[in-house]
């Protein structure tokens, strides 16, 4: 059994982007629990399968079509999951979009489209939830930022301004909660299998080998939940994985002028040939 389950009893969790990738791995480890379930996506037919498989796994699922960039919609939803189960004991902000491309050519309206899923999606899950975090006591608030965060990678800016903001959103939260019982973990991850390049509108090398990477790990969205979940449970504020993501977050802190000159080397390599998944994976070295 997972610590979360046993330091939260009543197990009422909400999670965003549950109909694949991660999300649905998240739904997945919880339901093993007995887990009560709100699963949110734009994806009516993969909710479907998820409710299937978490009531196949010993689960409950309730689900609900949202737009985590709606700020309307989201609240009703949150309303509709609190005055089902009576509270919150779990909430997972992790619904998120990948895209990059250079910053003079990324268009105010992708901006938009990326602030208000990455950012905004997991303001309005606070905001519609700490309130009830805070009357009962109790609680843990998981939020999906990215390494890219501390990594700021030539062609990311609109995805790391985002998970920038996550990570700070969360680490506020957390000095704000912790004495009422509540607990905040941000999440910062480098690539793995999921599909969070899906829907990216970029169409630059950049994209290309960030999409490459992701395909190509060898690492499942299962071990990454799984991981997160134990993470959490015991109780950290961040969590960083892989190996390889601790490594960048260490070198970021301890020798900012040694990473400053990885990224210079990704940077050189994009201005003389482009870029390509294994430029990224040399520097990550």
């Amino acid at each position: 059994m997972l610590s979360l389950s046993k330091h939260l009893p009543q197990k009422r969790a909400f999670i965003t982007g549950s109909a694949s990738g991660l999300g649905k791995e998240f739904c997945l480890a919880l339901a093993k629990d007995g887990w009560t379930i709100g699963m949110c996506d734009i994806n009516e037919s993969g909710l479907e399968q998820v409710k299937k498989e978490i009531e196949a796994t010993g689960g409950k699922a309730l689900p609900y079509l949202l737009d985590t960039a709606n700020r309307v919609q989201f609240e009703s939803v949150a309303n509709d999951f609190l005055g089902e189960t009576g509270g919150i004991d779990l909430l997972i902000n992790n619904a998120g979009v990948g895209d990059g491309e250079l910053f003079h050519e990324y268009s105010l309206d992708n901006w938009d489209w990326m602030v208000g899923i990455n950012q905004m999606g997991v303001v309005y899950g606070c905001y519609f939830f700490v309130p009830t975090f805070r009357k009962q006591k109790s609680g843990h608030i998981i939020n999906i930022a990215s390494a890219a965060s501390f990594s700021n990678s030539p062609g990311m800016a609109p995805y790391s301004a985002t998970k920038a903001a996550v990570r700070s959103i969360s680490e506020t939260l957390y000095y704000e909660l912790h004495p009422l019982n509540v607990n905040v973990s941000v999440v910062m991850p480098t690539f793995f299998k999921t599909n969070i390049m899906k829907n990216a509108r970029g169409s630059s090398k950049i994209m290309k080998s960030a999409s490459k990477l992701v395909e190509d790990s060898p690492i499942k969205a299962s071990t990454i939940a799984y991981e997160i979940l134990t993470e959490a449970g015991k109780g950290k504020l961040n969590i960083v994985l892989p190996k390889e993501a601790r490594r960048m977050f260490w070198l970021s802190r301890i020798f900012p002028k040694v990473f400053r000159k990885q990224l210079l080397k990704i940077s050189y390599k994009l201005h003389k040939r482009g870029l390509t998944a294994k430029d990224v994976k040399e520097v990550l070295r």
